[in-house]
C-alpha cells in the first residue's frame, strides 16, 4: 500500500513524531527496561499473542479504556448508584493501566527506532491519563464528586490521544517513510 500524495495532518503529524530525535533520550532510557519484560522463553510468547493471534496489549488496553469511559457515560447521571458504580469504575481502570502499561512496554521494545518514538509520546500520553483519573478517583472517593467528573473528562480527551497514537504503532506503518522495507 502507497503512502497518499498529499497526507492529511494527522499523517504529517505522525510523520514529526517519528522523526523527532530529541525523543531520543527517553526511547534510550526506556529501552533496558522494556527488553528485560521479553525475556524468557515464555514471557515474549504470551505477549506477541502468539497463542491468541492478537498481542496481549491490545487485549488488556480494552480493561483501563473500557472502565474510564464507562464511568465517563456514567457521569452523565445524577443518582448515587450512578456516582458509585462511575467511582469503582475509575478506580478499577487505574489498577488495570498497570499490567496494560507493562505489556505496551514489552511490545514496543520489539518496535523500530521511529515507532520507538511514537511509542514514547503514546506513553507519556497515557502515563499523563492515568495520573488525571487516580485524581478523579481521590476526588470521588473524598466527595468531590464533580471534580472527579471534570477530571474524567480530561483524562479521556488524553485517551484519545493516546488511543490514537496506540493504534499508529500496532499498525507497524511508518507516516515518515522511516523504517519502510524497500522494494
Amino acid at each position: 500500500m502507497q503512502a497518499a500524495s498529499n497526507p492529511g495532518s494527522y499523517t504529517r503529524l505522525l510523520g514529526k513524531l517519528e522523526r523527532a530525535q530529541p525523543l531520543d533520550a527517553a526511547v534510550t532510557a526506556a529501552e533496558p527496561l522494556a527488553s528485560r519484560l521479553m525475556s524468557g522463553r515464555k514471557i515474549p510468547s504470551i505477549i506477541r499473542g502468539d497463542t491468541t493471534g492478537i498481542p496481549l496489549h491490545v487485549i488488556l488496553t480494552d480493561a483501563p479504556f473500557g472502565t474510564w469511559w464507562s464511568a465517563v457515560f456514567l457521569d452523565f447521571f445524577e443518582d448515587e448508584g450512578s456516582r458509585r458504580a462511575a467511582r469503582r469504575l475509575v478506580g478499577l481502570g487505574v489498577v488495570a493501566a498497570v499490567p496494560t502499561a507493562l505489556s505496551g512496554w514489552a511490545t514496543w521494545s520489539g518496535k523500530d527506532r521511529a515507532l520507538k518514538r511514537v511509542g514514547v509520546v503514546h506513553a507519556a500520553a497515557n502515563a499523563a491519563a492515568t495520573i488525571v483519573y487516580g485524581a478523579s478517583w481521590a476526588a470521588r472517593s473524598r466527595g468531590r464528586h464533580q471534580l472527579g467528573v471534570v477530571l474524567a473528562r480530561a483524562g479521556a480527551v488524553l485517551l484519545l490521544v493516546s488511543g490514537f497514537l496506540g493504534g499508529h504503532l500496532s499498525s507497524g506503518r511508518h507516516a515518515s517513510g522511516q523504517g519502510v522495507p524497500r522494494g
